[in-house]
C-alpha cells in the first residue's frame, strides 16, 4: 500500500513544543520506526502549516495516489471546513489522529470538525497513533 501521513501546523515542532503534551520525540525520528516497520508499504510524508498546502495534498493523493491517508491536522482539525470539504472530495480512506487525546484537554478541542467526513478517528496513544492508524488502513483495505 502507498499510505500518505499528513501533519498539519505546529507538528514541525514536535520534541520541541509543551514535551509534557507531545513528548520528546520529532515526527521524523518516528517515522524512521514506521519506515522500518512497514517496508513492504510505502509511506510518504508531508507536513505544512498552511492549510490550504494541505488540501492541495489531500486532492494530489486523494484520488489513487495514495491507498489511504492518515491526517493530523492539528489544530485544523477543530476549525476547517475546508479540510472536512476536501476529504468529502476524495476516494481514498483517511484516518483521523491525534497525539494527545483531545477530549481531555481544553474544551474548545473536544469537536473534531473533520471527523465526520474520515473512516475513523485515532487519538490519546502518542506517537503510536500513527501506527495504529496505518495498521487500521492496512487491516481494512477496500
Amino acid at each position: 500500500m502507498n499510505i500518505l501521513i499528513i501533519n498539519g501546523p505546529n507538528l514541525n515542532l514536535l520534541g520541541k513544543r509543551e514535551k509534557s503534551v507531545y513528548g520528546e520525540n520529532s515526527f521524523e525520528s518516528y517515522l524512521e520506526f514506521l519506515k522500518k516497520k512497514y517496508s513492504e508499504h510505502e509511506l510518504i510524508y508531508f507536513q505544512s502549516n498552511i492549510e490550504g498546502e494541505l488540501i492541495n495534498e489531500l486532492h494530489r493523493f486523494g484520488f489513487g495516489e495514495a491507498d489511504g491517508i492518515v491526517l493530523n491536522a492539528g489544530a485544523y482539525t477543530h476549525t476547517s471546513i475546508a479540510l472536512l470539504d476536501a476529504i468529502r472530495a476524495i476516494n481514498v480512506p483517511v484516518i483521523e489522529v491525534h497525539i494527545s487525546n483531545i477530549q481531555s484537554r481544553e474544551s474548545y478541542r473536544h469537536v473534531s470538525v473533520i471527523a465526520a467526513a474520515c473512516k475513523g478517528s485515532i487519538a490519546g496513544f502518542g506517537m503510536d497513533s500513527y501506527r495504529l492508524a496505518i495498521e487500521a488502513l492496512i487491516n481494512n483495505k477496500e
